[in-house]
């Protein structure tokens, strides 16, 4: 997986403007391939539907994966009859490529995507979108899967799904309750810096963008929704499900080699009250003393295990400083990366000759004591023992944090800020002053030249907008939270294993 430049920590949420008419707060993205019979009442229905209940200004956009009906024109003819609709075309076909060029593009402030079959029920679109304007969350989801849900689908499904979202749960850690629902929305900001670090272009887009949020901190909101399955659908089971267990090897790998740059996007937003400073309390010492008891615990079962092993075949004191030792080892190890998140090669051997000096007064203690034991009595039993060394280790694991957090891996967040600042500025403020946003990175997959023969711009640009449309004289104002422009990434590349 790429590791892209992160830009840094971003603003604070706020509650987003209202605007004028011409700038549309939420863009719903429907990608579609081969869809020609649902497309236009899917639109239809939906518009009519935010027209009715959305108290923001809307857009609707066609995202047509290479579709090869006659799909493309039923999206022109929307487009040009709703002012509200725009209709894109790509040559490659993927969901997620789909979702991330759009969405790159696009100048509202909260993106959302669903399926075109509109197996949701609408109602819970603007309870989707809400947190999201307000500034409460950062992402937010269906879930057919929520305990107050109401789903009406076949057992296979139903199978598929539910043991789809207990391997994410296993493998990933994942705390989400529904991966695949096609129901979802964003914050642009968010999608700025998180796009560029999700890799796959089909299925499985959904589940890694989701992932690598919720690794980087960002909250995400889920809302129960009322689903009805589609007994139309065109959707290859037994093929997306191997592509995504595919995918999530794959995130997987990269989370736990550290390959991925989610360090830099801890703490995204400036509104964390774990950032704050509280007198006598250093920063992520809670986490830190968790990770760390969950650490020494297991090490203290491996180092009990080896112990009991090399017990067998030399006297007491050769058994502990060879358990020691490999214990040792694995212990930094692990506390490096996961107490203290230290990621990378660099300083590994640094910290592990630390590392070992710890150890040494640790083997100081627990030879001490096992002398002591020796000395009070001749044979003493091997429970004895054992529940000498236990007591001896509880001492040397508080040491041992001490020394780990004041010596081998001190904080040093402060002494190298990360944070890169642009000076964007909006053509036409309309709103109240705001935070700049972060530059966003730039990825390897953009190009310079639009493959569609349109400016990658946003779609409220005064120049050529990305579906060929004229806009009126009120597109070209921007909000007042002063994002800057964005590029589509990789709206033409090809990704062999996706045959959607």
């Amino acid at each position: 997986m790429r590791t892209e430049p992160s830009p840094g920590n971003l603003p604070a949420r706020e509650h987003l403007p209202a605007g004028n008419a011409g700038t549309p707060v939420l863009d719903v993205v429907i990608p579609v391939y081969n869809e020609e019979k649902d497309l236009q009442p899917c639109v239809l229905r939906l518009h009519e539907h935010l027209a009715r209940t959305f108290p923001y200004a809307f857009r609707i956009t066609i995202a047509d994966n290479a579709s090869t009906d006659t799909t493309p024109l039923v999206a022109a003819r929307l487009e040009a009859e709703i002012p509200e609709v725009r209709a894109f075309r790509l040559e490659q076909k993927g969901r997620g490529r789909a979702l991330r060029t759009v969405w790159s593009a696009s100048d509202a402030p909260v993106l959302a995507y669903m399926d075109v079959d509109l197996s949701t029920d609408l109602n819970a679109l603007l309870p989707l979108v809400a947190p999201l304007i307000s500034g409460h969350s950062d992402l937010a989801i269906g879930s057919r899967l929520a305990r107050s849900s109401r789903v009406v689908r076949g057992a296979k499904r139903e199978f598929i799904s539910r043991t789809y979202n207990l391997i994410l749960r296993g493998s990933l850690q994942a705390r989400f309750s529904d991966a695949q629902c096609g129901f979802k929305a964003i914050r642009r900001d968010v999608a700025q810096v998180l796009l560029p670090l999700v890799e796959d272009t089909g299925w499985f887009f959904d589940t890694e963008m989701l992932v690598l949020a919720e690794r980087a901190g960002l909250r995400i909101h889920e809302v129960p929704v009322d689903w009805v399955d589609d007994p139309d659908s065109t959707v290859h089971i037994v093929k997306t499900a191997t592509d995504d267990l595919k995918g999530v090897w794959r995130v997987g790998r990269a989370l736990a080699t550290g390959s991925l740059a989610l360090d830099r996007l801890a703490r995204p937003f400036g509104d964390d009250p774990r950032d704050r400073e509280i007198s006598g309390v250093p920063k992520g010492l809670a986490r830190q003393l968790v990770g760390f008891c969950v650490v020494g615990a297991l090490s203290t079962l491996f180092y009990l295990l080896l112990y009991s092993g090399f017990r067998t075949f030399s006297e007491s004191q050769v058994a502990n400083a060879l358990a020691l030792l490999v214990s040792a080892v694995a212990n930094t190890a692990a506390n490096r990366r996961l107490t203290f998140g230290v990621r990378g090669r660099g300083g590994a051997v640094k910290h592990q000759a630390q590392g070992l000096v710890v150890f040494g007064i640790g083997l100081a203690l627990t030879s001490g004591s096992l002398a002591a034991l020796n000395a009070a009595t001749n044979d003493p039993a091997h429970s004895t023992e054992l529940a000498v060394l236990i007591a001896a280790n509880l001492a040397a694991t508080v040491l041992r944090f001490l020394l780990f957090r004041a010596w081998v891996f001190p904080d040093r967040r402060d002494e190298s800020p990360s944070t890169v600042v642009a000076s964007h500025t909006p053509t036409v403020p309309v709103g109240p002053a705001s935070p700049v946003y972060a530059t966003a990175p730039q990825s390897p997959y953009s190009t310079t030249s639009d493959p569609y023969g349109t400016t990658p711009e946003p779609y409220g640009s005064t120049t050529s907008a990305p579906y060929g449309t004229t806009h009126s004289p009120h597109d070209h104002q921007t909000w007042g939270d002063a994002t800057m422009q964005l590029q589509p990434v990789r709206p033409n590349d090809h990704d062999p294993r996706d045959a959607r």
